[in-house]
């Protein structure tokens, strides 16, 4: 589990690829500090096992799945990615519940500056914008951060410019792939608010039922 809260930017070492997989060579400094073989890393937001560490780095595998649902396979060697360490149990919870199971990608539709700010508006599916609601959170390439607004296709974030200058999203522009994770609690709430086929007893309590009573 992680929280959103980038430690530091790493930079692709080298890529090994398969037919529908990778293996991935990550540079960093920072997450290195306690980082065993086995641990989980987010790399722009996707969580990976390390499976070799070093004193320059640590290599990871990706399979198909991750690939096919991320923008992982758009990496090359140089590429920058977010780093973030599994989240300690005394740790200070700075940003949201991030699982590091990407839900999907979207494209930078397009970039402003505001005063101090930066906005970014978003394309995405209509089954990921379900779970983003205005003055959420979502997880853009691990980056933890509250939604300002929702359109039919779309949604915008305003980026500080300390998270522009720490993490990759602030060299990303128009047309640049980015790896988002909604809100895990949206996922649970509507998955236990959705009609289920039960093999038991009918249920009779509805939200009609619960409205009636008080809820």
């Amino acid at each position: 589990m992680f929280t959103g809260i980038v430690e530091e930017v790493g930079a692709v070492r080298s890529i090994r690829r398969g037919s529908h997989s990778a293996q991935l060579s990550i540079g960093a400094s920072v997450v290195l500090s306690d980082l065993k073989i086995g641990d989980s890393v987010a790399v722009n937001g996707v969580c990976l096992t390390a499976t070799e560490v070093d004193a320059g780095g640590f290599t990871a595998d990706v399979m198909h799945e991750t690939l096919d649902r991320s923008a992982l396979g758009g990496l090359c060697p140089g590429s920058p990615v977010n780093l973030e360490r599994a989240m300690s149990a005394g740790g200070r919870f700075g940003g949201h519940i991030v699982s590091g199971h990407i839900d999907g990608v979207g494209t930078i539709l397009a970039t402003r500056r505001d005063d101090s700010a930066l906005w970014y508006t978003i394309k995405s599916t209509p089954n990921l914008l379900r779970y983003v609601v205005e003055k959420g959170s979502v997880a853009i390439d691990g980056v933890s951060l509250t939604v300002a607004r929702v359109g039919l296709d779309h949604f915008s974030v305003s980026l500080i410019p300390h998270t522009a200058a720490v993490t990759v999203l602030g060299k990303k522009g128009m047309g640049d792939m980015v790896n988002l994770e909604a809100d895990l609690i949206g996922k649970y709430v509507e998955k236990l608010l959705a009609p289920r086929e039960e093999t038991g007893p009918e249920s009779h309590i509805t939200l009609e039922f619960l409205q009636e009573n008080g809820f």
